[in-house]
């Protein structure tokens, strides 16, 4: 039951432009952003983003290439921005139920982003 209730709050934050928590970004994200750091630079991932949820409200943050940490409504936009048209909704659609999963066991949800000759493929 809490995994379909995740699965609504992700679709509305991430598909339907609903609103995220900036608070919960700073609860949640905000101390662990160097740690992520680390975990792109290992993989060699040009960008990392992450969903966090508690409570119903949802945080994202995205980490570009340059290492600038991009937060909640920046993040998706610029997430759709990468992936144009229907590709970022289709990414999504893909993502949500691993991403319902790993919230409801209480754990962020993140993914490595590979570049190649401008094609983006997830790690």
């Amino acid at each position: 039951m809490r995994k379909k209730v995740i699965a609504k709050n992700l679709k509305k934050a991430l598909l339907e432009d609903g609103a995220f928590s900036h608070a919960l970004f700073e609860f949640e994200l905000e101390d662990r952003i160097e740690a992520y750091l680390e975990s792109k630079h290992e993989d060699g991932d040009k960008y990392l983003f992450v969903i966090a949820e508690k409570s119903n409200e949802i945080a994202m943050m995205l980490i570009d290439e340059n290492d600038e940490v991009h937060v909640n409504e920046d993040a998706r936009a610029l997430l759709m921005k990468f992936w144009k048209g229907e590709n970022y909704k289709n990414n999504m659609l893909l993502f949500m139920p691993d991403m319902a999963n790993e919230l409801d066991k209480g754990n962020h949800y993140f993914v490595g982003v590979k570049v190649q000759e401008n094609l983006f493929y997830v790690s």
